[in-house]
């Protein structure tokens, strides 16, 4: 697995990472933790280091099984968690008053099993707390050592630009995939311009892009795709598109659509590290494979072009959620 550097920071990590939510949260039922540890034990296997998670994907469940299962192999990977939820409950709102920045930190590294969290993001910008305290609470953490690099997750430029004049952003991660492509507007160029890194997740569009989706599909009850306005049957139906088109160039590249989409991502910039999620290992591997394909520049315009005329229907969050990115 090739490596990859995430902005001017140094972190260096594997060029795909591995998104750990869907294993513990999210995505219907929680994976059979030794069935999760086997998965995450190939991962590490395969050459991935660069491992996903959060206080609130459970929440705190999935940080003890990453705890638990990277711990022979701490030495060698890069572990990202979030703080910046009431108790790590989404559906309590907000909460990045430093004070509870450095609870999460205490009882991160314990579930961690670790000394110390390789890149701490806030999980969604807290409109109630100026990010200059955020960001001089982390710098205060990394001075201390429990944490090595600060990131934001679905903040907008101006939150970017101010917490990097605290404490060096070293990776933002933001939803960023071809049927997703609003980061391309002002993100990209401003990550570029101060040296930091990207981390997309939904690579995969939660799934859509592997082609594996249809109208028809129904979600467990507990998924969160269906409050997801892209995921309507309707909407469904008619992003279609997209996919018979990387179907299309996945025949030509003898690969499939999850690869290209994959491929796309890390040829739009060296610094890019997507973080595919997935509780299956054939499906890890098929992931992992995305970073073999080389897409040319005439591949590349090829999918432009054709992307270009198709409409992606369907909003991607719902409202009370949208409310919460891009600040």
């Amino acid at each position: 697995m090739q490596k990859r550097k995430l902005g001017n920071s140094g972190l260096e990590v594997s060029a795909l990472g591995l998104g750990c939510m869907g294993m513990s949260f999210g995505y219907g039922p929680a994976t059979d933790t030794q069935d999760a540890i086997k998965l995450l034990h190939a991962a590490v296997e395969r050459g991935v280091t660069f491992f996903d998670t959060a206080e609130a994907y459970g929440p705190f469940k999935n940080e003890e099984l990453l705890g638990e299962a990277l711990a022979p192999y701490r030495d060698q990977v890069v572990i990202a968690t979030k703080f910046g939820f009431e108790d790590g409950e989404t559906a309590k709102g907000m909460n990045s008053q430093p004070e509870n920045i450095r609870k999460v930190a205490e009882a991160a590294l314990k579930r961690l099993k670790t000394d110390h969290i390789d890149l701490f993001y806030q999980h969604r910008v807290d409109p109630n707390i100026p990010i200059e305290d955020v960001a001089g609470t982390v710098k205060d953490l990394i001075q201390e050592g429990k944490v090595k690099h600060f990131g934001l997750s679905e903040a907008g430029v101006q939150t970017i630009r101010k917490a990097h004049a605290v404490q060096p952003v070293a990776a933002l991660q933001s939803e960023y995939s071809l049927w997703w492509r609003e980061p391309e507007q002002e993100i990209l160029p401003t990550l570029e311009e101060l040296g930091i890194g990207f981390v997309p997740f939904s690579p995969l569009g939660k799934g859509f892009l592997t082609g594996k989706i249809d109208e028809n599909t129904e979600f467990d009850k507990t998924d969160f795709r269906n409050i997801v306005p892209r995921f309507s049957p309707e909407a469904r139906k008619a992003n279609q598109a997209l996919v018979d088109l990387l179907g299309k160039i996945a025949q030509q590249k003898n690969a499939t659509p999850a690869q290209i989409a994959l491929a796309w991502l890390l040829a739009q910039k060296p610094w890019i590290v997507p973080i595919p999620g997935t509780t299956k290992l054939h499906r890890l591997e098929e992931n992992l494979g995305a970073a073999d394909v080389k897409l040319t520049t005439d591949d590349l315009r090829e999918i432009e072009n054709a992307a270009s005329n198709i409409t992606i229907e369907g909003a991607r969050y719902p409202e009370h959620l949208q409310k919460r990115v891009g600040k």
